[in-house]
């Protein structure tokens, strides 16, 4: 089958398409044969192996899984033994590891019937965006009807869901973009709309109970002053690939100190891909409560392209790969 790999640690030109061995299915996993997949910062993330402490866990020297992906929507070729929620030719989206390729093995537990109205590339973008937005508000920030949502970084991939969910769970949804996005968060039901090349929400004078920040372009103990007493902060995300990792690992840190002494709360969020999960952003994807923005799609043989262009951090919602047409 073929494949996108790399074999070292770099920028999108390491990556290569190559044939490589179709992968069986052990025992509780899926085959899916994928029709496509989207890119996260994720990708970038195990690409360059970066922050270089990440390499601890994917290879000091080069990569132990020389295959990139994880988002993916397709077809069940077959299964592993134990499996019971899936059989061959059921349409499923989810998380599974080398998703850039015509096939991969997923873990039964981190998949999910497609929704019949969505398109293959639609569900491809939804798994680890659509999940860390649903955990991010509903489970760290704890978000309650009536309160005042902020999203920073409102038009990315995580962010147009985010605004999306936070209407759902009944907040007041703040979202800050470029000029150019403001339209975009408007039309995902954004109540308010802050153009972040003209105005800096941390000195409006305005306060929120959650902020979820998606950018980490701004001072940590900023945001806290544009928390309510009690607010919460969720922290997920550190900015394009020339972002100091460290410098906003640092300043989550200060903030964490700083919470010790306030009322305040620091927290973060990891996308935890499950199916329950899965299945509840699948209702809501089909009553149209919420829905995928893509931003533009690649081929196969393209991943290192669209790999670039999320690095930028100006992506509007997804970019996806189309693996099959």
């Amino acid at each position: 089958m073929q494949a996108i790999v790399y074999r070292h640690y770099g920028p999108p030109e390491v990556l290569e398409i190559a044939e490589i061995e179709k992968p069986q299915p052990a025992p509780g996993e899926v085959l899916v044969r994928v029709h496509a997949a989207s890119v996260n910062p994720y990708d970038w993330h195990f690409m360059r192996g970066a922050p270089k402490a990440f390499r601890i866990a994917t290879g000091l020297r080069k990569p132990k899984f020389p295959q990139l992906g994880a988002d993916l929507a397709g077809v069940v070729e077959s299964v592993g033994d134990g499996v019971t929620l899936f059989k061959a030719g059921d349409a499923v989206f989810g998380m599974g590891k080398g998703s850039f390729a015509e096939y991969a093995c997923v873990a039964e537990s981190k998949l999910a019937i497609k929704p019949e109205g969505l398109s293959f590339a639609q569900a491809a973008a939804v798994p680890i965006a659509g999940i860390t937005a649903l955990q991010g508000l509903r489970d760290s920030g704890k978000v309650q009807p009536g309160q005042r949502a902020l999203i920073n970084g409102a038009a990315g991939g995580v962010g147009t869901f985010a605004v999306q969910i936070g209407k759902w769970l009944g907040a007041r949804v703040t979202g800050v973009c470029s000029t150019r996005n403001v339209a975009l968060a408007q039309s995902l039901g954004a109540d308010r709309v802050i153009d972040y090349t003209r105005e800096d929400f941390t000195r409006s004078g305005d306060r929120w109970d959650v902020i979820f920040d998606l950018v980490g372009n701004l001072p940590l103990g900023a945001m806290r002053l544009a928390l309510e007493p009690k607010g919460v902060l969720v922290a997920s995300g550190g900015g394009p690939v020339d972002k100091s990792s460290i410098e906003y690992l640092q300043g989550m840190l200060g903030m964490a100190v700083i919470a010790k002494f306030v009322t305040q709360k620091l927290t973060g969020v990891l996308a935890n891909v499950n199916t329950a999960d899965l299945k509840l952003l699948a209702e809501l994807l089909e009553k149209g409560t919420i829905s995928s923005v893509l931003d533009r799609t690649y081929p196969l043989n393209n991943v290192a392209q669209a790999i670039g262009h999320v690095e930028t951090g100006h992506a509007r919602g997804k970019v996806t790969i189309a693996v099959r047409s």
